[in-house]
């Protein structure tokens, strides 16, 4: 299985790895620092070896590297990463963003996600609501900027699956659950928000910047769909 450098450390912009895996431009390491896509979020891109990384996907234990040339990299040769950071780490912040409105939303009307969709310019979260007007987004995005000013520290650490599925505000996903692991990844961001998740986050919420509430989607009678960006 893939060491997930991603996990130990999620500012880690460069590193170096050595190629288990080439297949149909598709390169496995023994390491990565690049987070693949799941959970909502896109993958991260950048350089590997000196070819373009279009893609990072999980499939089962393994990550894959969907690279546009695998040019000489074979197995057993030792390759660099270097992510695209400007992009990715804008993903963190709308991460941890998500996190903070899915607690608010939940705390003033107890709905769950149903859907979301996190990228580096415009992300988006779906609750199960009937009502969900451009008014409530705005009170809703304004409790979420006030929580982020606040400056709380955002902590990962693992935590038993029964033990965590055992504190109900650990999952907020209406339609899933974890996956079935012995230990579930927990994020943790001071005390507005805990849950299991699995992808990347800032470590302070004051790197976040000013949420914006950009509009209000209806997507059918009980699913209201929230967007929003980060300046």
């Amino acid at each position: 299985m893939t060491r997930r450098l991603f996990w130990e450390d999620m500012y880690a912009r460069e590193f170096d790895a050595k190629v288990v895996s080439v297949e149909s431009g598709r390169i496995v390491l023994d390491q990565t620092a690049f987070n693949p896509r799941g959970g909502g979020l896109v993958s991260d891109t950048g350089m590997l070896g000196g070819s373009r990384v279009k893609e990072v996907v999980k499939e089962g234990d393994e990550i894959f590297h969907v690279v546009e040339s695998t040019g000489e990299m074979g197995h057993g040769s030792t390759v660099h990463g270097v992510l695209d950071w400007e992009r990715r780490y804008r993903i963190m912040r709308m991460h941890t963003s998500a996190h903070i409105l899915s607690a608010v939303v939940n705390g003033e009307t107890g709905a769950l996600i149903t859907g979301n969709q996190i990228s580096p310019d415009e992300s988006r979260v779906d609750f199960n609501l009937e009502d969900f007007s451009k008014e409530k987004m705005s009170g809703y995005i304004d409790k979420v900027n006030t929580a982020a000013r606040r400056g709380l520290d955002v902590r990962t650490y693992f935590m038993k699956r029964e033990e965590a599925l055992a504190n109900p505000g650990f999952v907020k996903l209406a339609n899933a659950m974890p996956p079935s692991l012995d230990e579930l990844r927990i994020v943790e961001i001071g005390d507005v928000d805990t849950q299991a998740d699995g992808g990347v986050h800032v470590k302070n919420t004051k790197e976040i910047g000013e949420v914006i509430g950009l509009r209000v989607d209806n997507k059918g009678k009980s699913n209201r769909r929230l967007y929003f960006t980060v300046s």
